[in-house]
């Protein structure tokens, strides 16, 4: 005979799967307790460790014979050995570096120590493996910490985190900063990037601009993840009627954060003064008939093959519209011609501005 319920009433299953969310909840804020402790236990060992060291009354055996002795007390206990006593010395070394902290005490108008105390709990939001990640892959403060906070942000895996790190994703974030030509003022400059990297989609030569969009709709996370956080997948060939005529945009996504439609239009060519006239027109009927009174002005985003910096100036100097154009590759571009880059690019602005 089967139980039945009254009108309205909730099933035991039901009710059920509320005590499993109150477990699995305590379970991931046990998982964070663990980790900050974990992480700071790492830190606090790096600091005694770094300290003997360099008071010269510890060297390479000493090292190793406090290795030993641990493994003894405890057998099994991963992380202990002499490489990764090393790692910790590294990790507390990195972050009370006066080249990592002075800027930071400028910025949050503190002591050193209250620094300190800052950086120690910046650094337990993140796992371990994270942070052996961003030590070995980055080498300047400036990095590491803009690493620290999209891991932060955005809660990367560490293999997001690895992905992000081989796609410079820094430098690529800086560079777009500074190059203001194809941004117009309306734009936040950080939360675009140029070029944007698509080595995931494994694209045949010769391929299509149908390809292109293809292969990003069927790997929508990853091209989520390059283009950056705030943006959520409204659709492709989205139809945009005019007149008596029907329209269709590539890739079309709401910004949460800058509170706008945001149209991608791919160019598996380099970019032509003409492709700028069709996304603008796209812009001006998503503004007219899909925009809601209390949202912004749509943003485009040409992503070509390509582009000639002096034609990209030309063609945006009169344009109203905000929008922007972006070179993207489908190979990871090697980090030290970006830092290049980004070099040659600050010594051109600060020459400049003197």
């Amino acid at each position: 005979m089967s139980t039945k319920f009254p009108p309205n009433s909730k099933k035991p299953e039901d009710e059920f799967e509320s005590i499993v969310l109150l477990i699995e909840e305590a379970q991931n804020r046990a998982f964070r307790k663990v980790n900050e402790e974990l992480v700071l236990l790492y830190f606090r060992v790096g600091d005694f460790v770094s300290k003997k060291v360099k008071e010269g009354n510890w060297g390479n055996r000493t090292v190793d014979e406090l290795a030993g002795y641990i493994q003894a007390r405890y057998p099994g206990m991963q992380g202990f050995n002499r490489r990764g006593l090393y790692r910790m010395k590294q990790f507390y070394e990195v972050y009370t570096d006066p080249e990592f902290v002075s800027p930071l005490m400028t910025q949050l108008q503190k002591s050193e120590d209250e620094v300190v105390i800052f950086v120690s709990a910046l650094l337990t939001q993140i796992g371990w493996t994270h942070h052996l990640l961003i030590l070995s892959k980055t080498k300047n403060p400036s990095e590491r910490l803009f690493y620290i906070h999209e891991c932060i942000n955005d809660r990367l895996s560490s293999r997001e985190l690895e992905r992000q790190l081989n796609a410079a994703v820094f430098e690529r974030t800086m560079l777009a900063e500074k190059i203001k030509i194809a941004t117009p003022q309306q734009i936040p400059g950080n939360l675009f990037r140029d070029p944007y990297i698509f080595e995931f989609l494994d694209l045949p030569e010769g391929h299509s601009e149908k390809d292109l969009e293809k292969a990003l709709i069927q790997n929508l996370q990853k091209f989520i993840l390059e283009i950056g956080k705030g943006f959520a997948y409204m659709g492709n060939q989205f139809r945009i009627q005019v007149g008596n005529k029907d329209y269709h945009t590539d890739l079309l996504f709401y910004h949460r954060d800058l509170q706008c439609l945001v149209l991608f239009e791919l160019k598996i060519q380099e970019f032509e003064p003409e492709f700028l006239g069709k996304l603008n027109f796209y812009l001006e009927a998503l503004d007219r008939n899909m925009k809601r009174p209390h949202e912004n002005p749509s943003i485009g985003i040409l992503l070509c093959k390509g582009k000639d910096n002096e034609v990209v100036e030309y063609a945006m100097a009169r344009n109203s519209s905000p929008a922007i154009i972006a070179d993207y590759e489908t190979k990871l571009i090697p980090k030290n011609i970006l830092a290049q880059k980004l070099h040659q690019l600050a010594e051109q602005l600060f020459s400049e501005n003197n």
